[in-house]
């Protein structure tokens, strides 16, 4: 890293939704600039502040500070209409009033109609074997950053080019949607028009993010990575093929924000003191019935994006090992340890079991994960209401033991410890910045 340079990279280690948005908040307050780096408006980050909840899709959680520039980095998809109307509510509640704090990439790939309309029809004739999209548009917009047919940000800035290629390309997936997905062909003078008065309103935005963090980071500014979605919905490394289409691990920093690796510094994992996952896919340590939905219910477990109701299990170490590993993880934010106080005994899956074979991670073929057998280590639980604590010596001593426990497990050591929604519900152990 460049001399004087200081940044701090937040990643999920889990399915998502392990509560990043309230971290990178909090975080925030000692950052300079905080910049995505991944995903799209399928993610949804939800802060709460003086008991108002705020919900972020594109947008950088550190929009609610002041101090904060926030930055789209070129890996995030960015839909133009939603991302104006994000910009608008937010400055409706008085925040991010100054256009220069809000900068979006130049390079960045725009999710356009066509792409959410593919997204819902082959979500549809999938049926059950439906992935559990958020039928947003993010994969098929990755798919065409891929393909090198999308366009970018920096195509919306010169309206003749943007006008021709966006005629080109829909003929081509309208053919696609009507004749292979059975969906409606898409009215091109319905969506040109907005499109481009979109381009216009994020026109003073849209810059070089690349070269403007690389800047700021040699210059001493404090940078906070913010991802998107679990580790374990990454695109190489999760649970394939009920993952995102982009790579949420901290390795995605230097693609999806243009900066080099000796830029990155200090990896914050973020992971519950439980396990969730909204959608398919496997998920060894699921429970149903009453404890199920207790957790879910304690818990307020649906999707800030979609409302769906998400999925709720045990811890499960196995998954935080891997996640920490590919990420490089140097220290872990535990969310919603409020939430297993009153259940009883707790249990930490520390290891699966199949056909005779012990595994200590989740191997890569999606069968298998789905017929691994759980190995649980069962921890005495707690009474207490955690919400008002204040420091670690106010923890129940099973909390502390549950807090180590998983520390031994994993190998990387606990910094920040939050059990509860709002910004005071948190206390950190140790400081990333090192300020």
């Amino acid at each position: 890293m460049a001399a004087g340079a200081k940044s701090v990279v937040v990643v999920g280690l889990q399915w998502g939704d392990e509560g990043k948005g309230k971290i990178v908040d909090m975080l925030s307050a000692e950052a300079d600039i905080v910049a995505r780096f991944q995903g799209g408006n399928n993610a949804g980050h939800t802060l709460v502040v003086d008991g108002i909840q705020t919900i972020l899709h594109l947008v950088p959680s550190g929009a609610l500070h002041t101090g904060t520039s926030c930055v789209i980095g070129g890996g995030v998809v960015v839909d133009p209409a939603a991302l104006v109307d994000e910009v608008d509510k937010l400055r409706q509640a008085g925040h991010l009033l100054q256009e220069e704090r809000l900068l979006v990439s130049q390079e960045s790939h725009l999710i356009l109609p066509y792409h959410k309309a593919i997204d819902l029809a082959r979500e549809r004739r999938r049926g059950k074997g439906k992935i559990g999209t958020t039928g947003r548009g993010i994969g098929p917009a990755y798919e065409d950053k891929a393909a090198r047919i999308g366009l970018r940000m920096i195509d919306l800035l010169d309206e003749t080019h943007f006008r021709a290629r966006l005629q080109d390309i829909l003929a081509e997936k309208n053919t696609y949607l009507s004749e292979m997905l059975g969906g409606e062909a898409l009215d091109y003078d319905g969506m040109v028009g907005d499109l481009v008065n979109a381009g216009e309103r994020l026109r003073p935005h849209i810059v070089d993010t690349s070269r403007y963090l690389c800047d700021s980071l040699s210059g001493g500014s404090k940078v906070l990575f913010e991802g998107a979605q679990g580790v374990m919905l990454d695109v190489d490394h999760g649970t394939y093929p009920f993952v995102t289409s982009s790579n949420t691990g901290a390795g995605a920093v230097t693609s999806g924000c243009g900066v080099p690796p000796s830029m990155v510094g200090y990896v914050v994992g973020i992971s519950k003191s439980y396990t969730t996952r909204v959608g398919s896919g496997p998920f060894p340590t699921e429970q149903f019935g009453e404890l199920g939905e207790r957790l879910r219910s304690e818990g307020s477990e649906f999707g800030a994006t979609t409302g769906r109701p998400r999925r709720c299990g045990w811890l499960d170490a196995c998954v935080l090992r891997k996640s920490t590993r590919i990420s490089g993880v140097t220290s872990i934010a535990l969310t919603k340890l409020d939430v297993l106080s009153g259940l009883g005994d707790l249990q930490i899956c520390t290891g699966y079991k199949l056909d005779g074979e012990s595994f200590d991670e989740p191997p890569a073929l999606v069968d298998t994960v789905e017929r691994l057998e759980p190995v649980y280590e069962t921890h005495p639980g707690w009474t207490e209401d955690l919400t008002g604590i204040s420091g670690v010596d106010d923890l129940p001593e099973n909390a502390r033991s549950y807090i180590a426990r998983i520390e031994a497990l994993v190998g990387v050591p606990v910094g920040i410890l939050s059990f509860g929604p709002a910004r005071d519900q948190t206390l950190a152990l140790t400081s990333p910045f090192g300020s």
